[in-house]
């Protein structure tokens, strides 16, 4: 027995919501189930949207249960944060005051080492894809220094330097010579 459909709508109204959705994808839901309404079959329907009998079951069920609204694709909510709002204002003052060397081993925070932060505190396993998400989301961007050879003389580096003359800077206005005849 095939489930029925709500009877505050008929298939005219779901093809005059079907004309005025931008969402194609709903658009071609509510014609198949206007011809549900229509007196065909589960199987048309199927047919006219492309789809088999499960998935029309399916539309009809979210058809009952939230309207024309609930046959539009909504993003899927994912696996919530392990991180809730104590662990990351702890997050954010450690990074903020920076790590202490004696007693956290480094002397700048990398996103591994806050992720060992976060299991050592609070038992909580984060990839560094998800915490750098997760900084990112709060503000933090991912800085580095620029590197410096540790056997790099003071002054090295002005030493290289280009340094241009003032007379090279200015462009020559040659003046041609024209040649007596």
């Amino acid at each position: 027995m095939p489930i029925p459909l709500r009877s505050d709508f008929d298939a005219v109204q779901l093809r005059r919501i079907a004309r005025e959705s931008e969402n194609a994808r709903q658009v071609r839901r509510l014609l198949a189930l206007s011809a549900i309404y229509d007196g065909g079959s589960r199987t048309q329907a199927a047919e006219l949207g492309g789809v088999t009998l499960q998935v029309v079951r399916d539309w009809v069920l979210r058809f009952n249960t939230h309207g024309p609204g609930g046959l539009i694709d909504r993003k899927a909510s994912g696996q919530p944060s392990r991180l809730k709002d104590e662990h990351r204002a702890a997050l954010a003052a450690m990074v903020e005051n920076g790590p202490i060397p004696a007693v956290h081993g480094v002397v700048r925070w990398r996103i591994i080492d806050l992720c060992q932060w976060i299991w050592d505190e609070y038992e909580i396993s984060v990839s560094k894809q998800t915490l750098s998400r997760e900084l990112r989301a709060m503000g933090y961007r991912k800085l580095s220094a620029r590197p410096r050879h540790h056997a790099q003389a003071e002054g090295a580096i002005e030493d290289f330097k280009k340094i241009f003359l003032p007379y090279w800077r200015r462009s020559r206005t040659t003046t041609a010579s024209i040649p007596a005849t």
